[in-house]
C-alpha cells in the first residue's frame, strides 16, 4: 500500500510540471514568434512479480505476467513549431518567414543566436537589430537620406531615396536545422545551438527547403488557447485523481492500523 503512495506522487509532480508548461504558453499567447511547448510523458520502472513466459511446474508457460508501474515523469517538452497566424503592420522592417528558417542575430558577446521574431528596427547607425538591440546577421544598414526600403520574396533587399534610386542593397541569410525542437531556448524570443539540434545551414529564402520572406507582416505565437485551456483542466483532474489515490491508500492504512487496539 505504501508503493501506492509513491506512484501517485509521481503523477502530482508530472502533471505541476505539465501545469508549468501550459501557464508559460499562455503567457506568451501574444509574444511575436513564440513557439509553444508540449509535455511528453513516460511511464517509470515496474515490478515484475511475475515473469511472462515463465513455466509452471506442471510445464505449461505463463502467458502474461503480473507487473506494477511506479508512476510517471515528465521525459521532455518538446518545442512546436508550426506555423504562427500572421499579423499586417505597417512597418517595412516587420517580416514573417513563410515556411522554414530562423533569421540570425548577433548577441552582445559576439555570437550568433537564431529568432523567428521578424520585429526589426533601425538603430543610430541605420542598421536592422531587434527589440533588444542585437543586430541581424548578415548586418543590414539603411542610409540616413533612405526613404523606402522593400524586401522580396528571395531575401533580396534595398534601400531607395526619393527618386527611387538604390543606395544599398543585399540578401538577407537564413539558417535551418535538422532539429529545430534540439535549439535550446535562452530567452528573449531567442535560441542556441545545441548538439541535438545539429549545426545550423545557412542558405536564401527561396531555395530547397527554406521558406520565403514576407514584408509588412509579424508571426504570431503559435499557442492555440482553447487547446491550452483543455490540457489545463485534463492537467488539473489527473493531478486531483492523484491526490484521491493517496488520500485512499492514506485510509487503506488507517483501517489496517486501527484493527488492534
Amino acid at each position: 500500500m505504501i508503493r501506492s503512495l509513491w506512484t501517485a506522487a509521481t503523477g502530482m509532480e508530472a502533471q505541476q510540471l505539465n501545469l508549468d508548461v501550459v501557464a508559460n504558453n499562455l503567457a506568451n499567447v501574444n509574444t511575436v514568434g513564440f513557439k509553444k511547448a508540449r509535455a511528453e510523458f513516460q511511464d517509470l520502472l515496474y515490478q515484475a512479480g511475475k515473469k511472462a513466459g515463465t513455466e509452471t511446474s506442471a510445464g505449461n508457460q505463463v502467458p502474461v505476467g503480473v507487473e506494477v508501474g511506479m508512476g510517471s515523469r515528465i521525459s521532455a517538452t518538446k518545442k512546436m513549431f508550426t506555423q504562427g497566424d500572421f499579423k499586417q503592420t505597417d512597418s517595412a522592417y516587420d517580416w514573417v518567414i513563410e515556411g522554414d528558417g530562423f533569421f540570425q542575430v548577433t548577441d552582445d558577446g559576439g555570437r550568433t543566436v537564431y529568432t523567428k521574431a521578424g520585429s526589426l528596427m533601425t538603430n543610430k547607425d541605420g542598421a536592422l537589430v531587434n527589440p533588444e538591440g542585437l543586430k541581424l546577421t548578415p548586418q543590414v544598414t539603411v542610409p540616413q537620406d533612405a526613404v523606402s526600403f522593400q524586401i522580396l520574396q528571395d531575401g533580396t533587399w534595398a534601400a531607395m531615396d526619393k527618386s527611387g534610386n538604390k543606395l544599398s542593397s543585399g540578401r538577407v541569410e537564413l539558417v535551418r536545422f535538422i532539429n529545430p525542437a534540439g535549439l535550446k531556448s535562452i530567452g528573449r524570443n531567442l535560441y542556441d545551438v545545441s548538439d541535438a539540434s545539429g549545426s545550423p545551414v545557412k542558405g536564401n529564402p527561396g531555395e530547397t527547403g527554406f521558406g520565403t520572406i514576407t514584408q509588412n507582416a509579424v508571426e504570431m505565437s503559435n499557442v492555440n488557447v482553447v487547446d491550452e485551456m483543455v490540457q489545463m483542466i485534463a492537467g488539473q483532474r489527473a493531478y486531483e485523481m492523484n491526490t484521491k489515490a493517496i488520500q485512499t491508500a492514506d485510509q487503506i492504512l488507517q483501517m489496517v492500523s486501527s484493527l488492534k487496539r
